[in-house]
């Protein structure tokens, strides 16, 4: 697929493409990059969508924001002004991994008449990580939001072609597919953030959205944001081996979604279910999306 530009938000964002129909904006997270919907685009473009996946502000090659900004209030307000720049109506659907995943929590709400259904992954709403932020084990799985915290990580993350990458791949997948080979998503994700100033975007989104003096209490910011929940029919997928979830989070929060809604915990996977369980994952989005 060919990468094309556009501008939302006052962001010159790449992006590439696939089919024609309703809009399905598909966002992603960090490391990563449209890449990682390589499966679902064409089966949403066979499906009758038209299938976009820009690269996330920041990283390339999309531009690195004029103010270095990477906070929640702008991710979810290029989201919205994508589906305005891309010619969006009200059958749209948004669908986002990891910090596409937050954003599309915020998004939904922030603009509810944009998107007609929502898909997220592996990021549940910010209220089901309280459950289980004291766990030794979560703890540990998320030990990357503290050290990207430091101004050291900008010299050890890029050591020997960006091994700290690799190994949040290897220490995220999981178990369903052993011989996976990773090897293309994962230096997609190295080159969109091998420039100093977009591994200084990366990381900002850490810093910025979870920054340490203010992250858990009254103070932060990206908090209140995505303290709603959508309103739209949404399916949440969520590997079984990443920890944040269980099946009794997954009943609570299926309970508190909208009509319509649905969701699984993918048996053997990780943190990557687009990548580790892509035949799975396309056909529970379609059949979803209907």
């Amino acid at each position: 697929m060919d990468v094309q530009r556009i501008t939302a938000n006052g962001i010159d964002f790449a992006y590439v493409e696939q089919g024609e129909g309703p809009l399905a904006l598909l966002l992603h997270g960090f490391p990563e990059t449209p890449d990682m919907f390589r499966h679902l685009m064409p089966a949403l473009a066979a499906a009758g969508y038209r299938a976009v996946a820009p690269y996330m502000r920041g990283f390339a090659p999309s531009a690195v924001p004029a103010d270095g900004s990477m906070r929640m209030a702008d991710l979810i307000a290029d989201a919205n002004a994508l589906h305005e720049a891309l010619g969006g109506d009200g059958n749209a659907v948004l669908i986002g991994h990891d910090w596409g995943g937050f954003t599309t929590w915020g998004a939904s709400v922030h603009a509810p008449q944009r998107w007609s259904k929502i898909v997220v992954a592996d990021v549940p709403p910010l209220r089901f990580y309280e459950r289980k932020a004291a766990d030794p084990v979560q703890i540990h799985k998320n030990s990357h939001f503290y050290f990207f915290q430091m101004g050291v990580a900008d010299q050890l993350v890029p050591v020997d072609d960006f091994a700290y990458l690799d190994w949040l791949w290897q220490h995220w997948s999981g178990s369903a597919d052993p011989g996976l080979d990773t090897t293309e998503f994962r230096g997609a994700g190295k080159n969109a953030l091998r420039a100093p100033e977009n591994l200084r975007s990366g990381l900002g989104l850490y810093r910025q959205n979870f920054p340490a003096a203010t992250f858990g209490t009254d103070r932060w910011e990206m908090g209140p944001l995505l303290a709603e929940l959508p309103t739209q029919p949404t399916l949440y997928l969520h590997g079984s081996e990443d920890p944040v979830m269980d099946e009794e989070s997954l009943a609570d929060l299926l309970r508190t979604l909208p009509a319509g809604s649905d969701g699984v915990l993918l048996p053997g996977v990780g943190h990557f279910p687009f990548v580790e369980a892509p035949d799975e994952v396309s056909k529970r989005v379609l059949a979803f999306l209907g």
